[in-house]
């Protein structure tokens, strides 16, 4: 089983790649891995569900031929997400897939279960749960969970209106477990602050939208690159569960972003569009607050390389 320790020493940069509703896919987590850092995908992303056995096969196979060609830098471990809402009728069946594959990480969100961190601890896995706030954080250690993901304000999706100081701050007054911090992160120095401020690992996402390996639409990732930290919307309409997203693919739905409805929380249907006509990730498109660090669309390899390059020069810089 996977330690903060053990985690860090097979990392290039101690960084995972959030799993992206859509569009991650197994070329993206491949190349995360291969790249040094985990690399990640929600389950649901594989249709229909005997494709997620496709996709495990897949990236263990890549990645043990990986390791094998290249046995002073072999690939990172990858992660599974899996939404444990009840709206998600798939969680059986995906959880036995992930079991026989052996998945070493697997990434909870949207209710902690005790019965799903006992399965993944299991057959030697851990579990990460996401946690917008510290009385979520407490219910998810308390259930089983290894470690914690702190989804702070500026995260892309479901994200907190939560500092990442103050959310990291409580956190840490009781909990020295495993921790990641989400919330705009976009380069190697805010990786570096995200360990400075109490987490063990950064989390990011928005910023791999841009990349070659992403299976966004060529539009989507074009907002990605030309957007900011101001086109980002904070609305629950789409969900049910507040997120932040894209300005401009909310407009192209024929919406006013600036006046949205609230969502309604009862109607919570992940993939299917929420409580808005327009579906959520495939015609809204989440985004997190820290894009205004991305300029081009660029090749996986290439940004871990600027972003690990970006930590080793802050790192100096402020320790000497």
């Amino acid at each position: 089983m996977l330690t903060t320790t053990s985690l860090q020493s097979r990392l290039s940069l101690p960084l995972i790649g959030s799993p992206m509703f859509i569009i991650s896919g197994p070329e993206l987590v491949i190349a995360q891995c291969k790249a040094g850092i985990v690399g990640a995908f929600p389950a649901l992303n594989a249709r229909p569900q005997s494709q997620l056995d496709e996709w495990l096969h897949q990236i263990t196979e890549e990645l043990s031929a990986w390791d094998k060609a290249h046995p002073d830098t072999p690939a990172a471990p990858f992660a599974v997400n899996q939404i444990v809402h009840k709206s998600n009728a798939r969680l059986e069946d995906d959880m036995t897939t992930c079991a026989k594959w052996k998945v070493p990480v697997v990434i909870t969100s949207l209710g902690a279960r005790e019965d799903v961190n006992a399965g993944v601890q299991g057959w030697g896995g851990i579990t990460l749960h996401d946690v917008i706030n510290d009385r979520f954080a407490h219910k998810a250690i308390e259930k089983g969970a290894t470690g914690l993901i702190a989804v702070a304000a500026g995260a892309g999706g479901h994200a907190s209106t939560l500092s990442p100081f103050a959310l990291i701050q409580e956190i840490r007054q009781w909990f020295d477990g495993m921790l990641v911090l989400s919330g705009a992160i976009a380069n190697g120095r805010s990786v570096l602050a995200a360990r400075a401020c109490g987490a063990d690992f950064a989390y990011a996402g928005s910023v791999f939208i841009a990349t070659e390996e992403c299976r966004a639409s060529p539009a989507y990732k074009q907002g990605i690159v030309e957007g900011r930290a101001n086109d980002i919307v904070y609305s629950s309409l789409f969900t049910g569960v507040h997120g932040n997203y894209l300005r401009g693919s909310i407009i192209a739905a024929g919406m006013d972003p600036d006046n949205l409805p609230e969502g309604d929380p009862s109607k919570m249907d992940f993939g299917s569009g929420g409580s808005s006509d327009a579906k959520a990730w495939r015609d809204i498109w989440g985004s997190g607050q820290g894009i205004g660090a991305v300029d081009k669309v660029v090749s996986v390899a290439e940004l871990v390389a600027r972003m690990k390059r970006e930590y080793e020069a802050a790192r100096a810089t402020l320790c000497g």
